[in-house]
C-alpha cells in the first residue's frame, strides 16, 4: 500500500530519470516517438498551457477563507454567554466573482486535445463556476442550495452511521494532558515542514498565525492558525498528519506534476482529500473517540441545518448529545457560516469511502500524487500509465509509521464505524 519515498537528492533524481525513461521509449502506446515534442510529457503544449491557466485561476480563489467568519471567537463568547448569535463578519472578496467568472469563461477548455485531461479540466471548470456563484451568494439564502450541489446530499446510510457513533462512542479520552496554544502548535508545524524539507529542500510550505483566522486550516501552501487556537496534546500529532502530512504534501506533490491543476485540486477532490487526511489520523494511531464523535457531529449538524433547524437548535442538539458547549459552537458555526456550508458531511463520508476502497484491494499510492476524487482514480491511473505523471516527490510521514499498514488494514476490515477508534 505504501508509496516509495525518495530518501536523498540522488534518489529523487533517479526517480525522475526513471519517469523520463517511461516517457521516452522508442515508441509510446499512443504511437508518438521520442522525437515527437509531445513525448516529453505525453501532452501537447497547448493542453499544458490550458491546464496551467486554469490552475493559476483556481489558486487565486480563496474559497474557504472567504466563506469563513473573521469574528468567530467574539461570536463564541457572546453566544455562550447570552444565547444570542451576533452577525458573522467576513473578509472582503478581493476579486469580484462576476469578473472571475468572465475570466473563467475565457479559458479555452474546448481546445484540449487529450480526452482524459479534457474531461478532468471540463469538470473542474464547472466546479469553479459553481464556487464563484457561491462566493457571489455568500451569506444569502441562495448559498445553501449551491453548497448542496457542490458537496452532495447526506444519504440515510451516512446519517445512520453518524447517529450510531454518537449513541455508542460515549467515553472520550481524558483532557488531563492539557492543550497546546497557537504558538506551541505553530512550532510543531514548522518542525513537521522541516521534516519534508529533508526530502526536498525546495518545497514551498509555510505555517503562520493570522488574526483573521479561527482554528487550524490549510489554504494553498500555507497552514494557518488563529491566535486563540488550542489543540489537545493527545490530538497534536494526528492533526499534523492531517494538515501538513496530507493537505500540504498533496498540494506540493500535485503542484510538481506536469498537470498543475492537481496542486489546487480537481473537481470534487475535497471529499477524498478529507477522507485521506482522516485516514492519516488512523494510520498514526491518532483517531480518538473525541475526534470520531466530532466527525459524526458534523454530519448530523449539516443534516439538521438542511432540514430547517436554527443555529441555536442545532447547537442545543449537540450539547444534548454530550458535546461540550464550546466545541458544539465550532461545529455549528462551521455548518451555518456563509449561509449554510454542507462541506462538513464529507469528512466521515470520505473516510468510509476510502476504507471501502482499501477493503476492495485498492491502494492509497496514487492518491498521494495530488488532489483529486476517488471517482477520478481510473483517469489518474490512465495518465500515469501513459507516463504523463511523475512519481510523488514527498512521502507522508504517516506512511513511515511501521504500524500504519496494519492499522489501516484493521480499520478497512471493520463493518462497524464505532470501532474505528485507534483501530
Amino acid at each position: 500500500m505504501s508509496a516509495k519515498k525518495p530518501t536523498s537528492s540522488e534518489d529523487k533524481k533517479t526517480g525522475r530519470n526513471q519517469a523520463e525513461g517511461q516517457r521516452t521509449g522508442v515508441k509510446r502506446k499512443d504511437g508518438t516517438r521520442i522525437d515527437d515534442p509531445r513525448a516529453v510529457v505525453g501532452l501537447s503544449t497547448r493542453d499544458r498551457a490550458i491546464d496551467h491557466e486554469l490552475a493559476l485561476l483556481s489558486g487565486s480563489i480563496r474559497f474557504l477563507l472567504d466563506i469563513t467568519p473573521m469574528n468567530v471567537e467574539q461570536a463564541r463568547t457572546e453566544f455562550l454567554a447570552t444565547g444570542e448569535l451576533p452577525e458573522f463578519v467576513y473578509r472582503d472578496v478581493v476579486d469580484d466573482p462576476e469578473v472571475l467568472k468572465r475570466v473563467l469563461e475565457d479559458v479555452p477548455i474546448h481546445l484540449v486535445d487529450d480526452t482524459v485531461l479534457g474531461t478532468l479540466l471540463r469538470n473542474k471548470h464547472k466546479e469553479m463556476s459553481l464556487q464563484l456563484d457561491m462566493l457571489a451568494a455568500r451569506d444569502t439564502e441562495d448559498f445553501m442550495p449551491l453548497s448542496i450541489e457542490l458537496y452532495g446530499a447526506i444519504l440515510p446510510d451516512l446519517r445512520r452511521s453518524a447517529e450510531l457513533i454518537l449513541e455508542t462512542v460515549t467515553a472520550t479520552e481524558s483532557t488531563s494532558a492539557g492543550s497546546l496554544g497557537a504558538k506551541e502548535f505553530l512550532d510543531l508545524a514548522r518542525e513537521e515542514i522541516d521534516h519534508y524539507r529533508q526530502q526536498d529542500p525546495d518545497i514551498e510550505m509555510h505555517a503562520e498565525i493570522r488574526d483573521d483566522v479561527s482554528g487550524v486550516m490549510v489554504s494553498g501552501n500555507s497552514l494557518l492558525l488563529g491566535p486563540e487556537s488550542k489543540v489537545r496534546k493527545a490530538r497534536a500529532h494526528a492533526l499534523l498528519q492531517h494538515e501538513v502530512g496530507t493537505h500540504l504534501v498533496t498540494h506540493f506533490n500535485g503542484s510538481a506534476q506536469p498537470i498543475k491543476i492537481l496542486g489546487t485540486g480537481l473537481a470534487r477532490y475535497d471529499e477524498t482529500q478529507e477522507g485521506l487526511a482522516v485516514l492519516a489520523e488512523v494510520a498514526c494511531g491518532g483517531l480518538t473517540a473525541f475526534r470520531l464523535r466530532q466527525l459524526a457531529s458534523r454530519v448530523l449538524t449539516v443534516h439538521r441545518m438542511v432540514t430547517g433547524a436554527t443555529f441555536a437548535e442545532a447547537h442545543s442538539a449537540l450539547v444534548a448529545d454530550g458535546v461540550p458547549a464550546s466545541s458544539a459552537f465550532t461545529t455549528t458555526m462551521r455548518a451555518y457560516r456563509a449561509g449554510g456550508l454542507t462541506k462538513d458531511a464529507i469528512y466521515l463520508r470520505g473516510m468510509l469511502d476510502l476504507l471501502g476502497h482499501l477493503r476492495r484491494g485498492g491502494s492509497l499510492d496514487l492518491l498521494l500524487l495530488g488532489k483529486f476524487s476517488l471517482e477520478d482514480l481510473p483517469l489518474i491511473d490512465d495518465l500515469q500509465e501513459r507516463g504523463v505523471l511523475e512519481p510523488a516527490l514527498l512521502q507522508p510521514r504517516w506512511l513511515d509509521d511501521q504500524d500504519a499498514t496494519a492499522r489501516l488494514g484493521r480499520a478497512a476490515a471493520l463493518d462497524d464505524p464505532t470501532a474505528f477508534v485507534n483501530a
